[in-house]
């Protein structure tokens, strides 16, 4: 699964102690939350339980686990939302515990073309939630059904 015992957790690690955003879903390997903000709301989080801080930590079969969780989440965003673009990053600087970002970016959102921590370009009328093309609710159930569809392990 990792190398890390897959109940390591480290009480000074955020994401160890936290869920790290609003629950979606949760398997013994990961969980996946989605990040409550007002500028990116289809922004979702895969956070692996284990406290790992880097890709490699993870066996094959982990990063394989790990990876269809995102790839399931980016397929809902573009089926359901259309987005220009659909952000991965991990990055771990401030929060060094392996997690994935999965964020639908949009010409009309606040940052385009920046990335989502670089400038503010524009306001968008009305807040980023209403602009959506479904409700975030809706959202959330059609990412936590394509997570569950998932091959367990």
């Amino acid at each position: 699964m990792s190398v890390a015992s897959p109940l390591a957790t480290r009480p000074d690690c955020e994401l160890c102690r936290s869920p790290g955003g609003r629950l979606i879903l949760q398997t013994a390997a990961w969980r996946v939350v989605r990040v409550e903000d007002e500028d990116f709301p289809a922004f979702y989080r895969v956070i692996w339980q284990a406290h790992v801080a880097e890709w490699t930590d993870l066996d094959e079969g982990g990063q394989q686990q790990c990876m269809r969780a995102v790839s399931a989440i980016e397929r809902v965003l573009r089926a359901r939302l259309a987005p220009a673009k659909v952000n991965l990053a991990t990055l771990g600087n401030v929060v060094p515990h392996l997690h994935w970002h999965v964020i639908a970016r949009f010409d009309w959102d606040s940052h385009y073309p920046n990335p989502i921590w670089g400038n503010r370009l524009r306001e968008v009328p009305g807040g980023a939630r209403a602009a959506l093309a479904c409700p975030l609710e809706t959202l959330d159930e059609a990412v936590r059904t394509a997570l569950q569809a998932l091959p367990a392990g």
